[in-house]
């Protein structure tokens, strides 16, 4: 007889491993499907200098390779893979299937935890001078550019969001947007039009960016969308601010996603519309996007699916598989609220 999971968590990162730490600690034996590119998007990040308890700071990839670790020292079951499909029970008591290539994963609950990735422009460069001089976070990077001469290419609330936190660093902020008009609310164009160091290029597109002699990012050339005219902008930061792209697609269909394809959650709960699948991370937070943030929403859901287990109890065999009693979870406290 197959194996019935108590949780499968889908996806890593801050909010994966974190869901993974807490379940296992509870004892739930949590089996994380934590796909090839694990850790997520701090594993594209170099220095990290704004999570918690790391006073000199700490390389995205080391910290995630931490978190994965604590996570394996309780039990937490790590398969470097990705899951293909997933077929979601619509009442309670009922189990989910995660698919692996051809093998099929039952589970009581689900924690869904696949994150977010940044949309590219797409450009020669941009790949090559990724932490380099280009960033798709200023939040977390614009400490690193104290004094430079730099840019944010998006016409958004997030651009202007940006822009304003670069701009306490950053001695010149040039916004560069394809198009005259701004998607921006009134009130943040406004606002970033207020600092005196940010300035604003339009209607200008983004053609290719280029690394100095240094090997970063020294200039940016940039193609009028209405005449064609090109220029360069001298430059050694360059944000990228034209969004995210929540890796849904997997559930698309089964749970609410709204029309960003951000998956839906109750209220401040991480609980979907379906019973028993849970979901944390950058794949509901359109919002903050933070590694702390993604690592507290993973948490909660660990808790959210550690409550839904005791207080529902008893899980009927699927069909085509043979009846059988799922052991008891051996409930243990977390441990001194934390």
């Amino acid at each position: 007889m197959a194996d019935i999971e108590n949780v499968i968590i889908v996806g890593s990162g801050p909010a994966g491993y974190t869901a993974a730490l807490y379940t296992a600690r509870a004892n739930l034996r949590p089996l994380v499907v934590e796909g090839f590119a694990w850790g997520g998007l701090l594993q594209q990040t170099t220095d990290v200098e704004n999570f918690p308890g790391f006073p000199e700071g700490i390389m995205g990839p080391e910290l995630m390779q931490r978190m994965r670790e604590q996570a394996e020292r309780f039990g937490a079951r790590l398969v470097t893979d990705q899951a293909d499909r997933v077929q979601l029970g619509s009442t309670p008591g009922d189990l989910h299937s995660v698919w692996v290539g051809d093998e099929q994963h039952f589970a009581r609950t689900v924690i869904l935890a696949m994150g977010a990735e940044h949309k590219k422009l797409g450009v020669p460069g941009e790949e090559e001078l990724s932490g380099r001089g280009v960033s798709y976070c200023a939040t977390c990077d614009a400490a690193f550019f104290k004094d430079a001469t730099t840019m944010i290419v998006g016409g958004g609330d997030s651009a202007m969001e940006e822009a304003i936190f670069l701009s306490k660093f950053a001695c010149d902020v040039t916004i560069v947007h394809r198009r005259d008009e701004f998607r921006a609310s009134k009130i943040m164009l406004e606002r970033a039009k207020q600092q005196e160091n940010i300035k604003f290029l339009t209607p200008y597109a983004v053609k290719e960016l280029q690394p100095g002699e240094n090997g970063a990012l020294s200039t940016a050339v940039l193609t009028n969308t209405q005449t064609g005219e090109q220029r360069e902008l001298a430059i050694t930061g360059a944000f990228i601010a034209v969004g995210h792209e929540p890796q849904s697609a997997i559930v698309d269909g089964q749970v609410d996603i709204d029309e960003n394809g951000y998956v839906a959650v109750d209220g401040r709960s991480t609980r979907t519309n379906r019973p028993g699948v849970f979901a944390a991370g950058d794949l509901v937070d359109h919002t903050y996007r933070q590694a702390i943030t993604a690592a507290g929403s993973g948490c909660q859901a660990a808790l959210d699916a550690e409550w839904y287990l005791r207080d529902t109890p008893g899980v009927p065999a699927p069909e085509g598989m043979p009846a059988g009693d799922l052991a008891e979870a051996q409930w243990l406290p977390s441990g001194g609220g934390s």
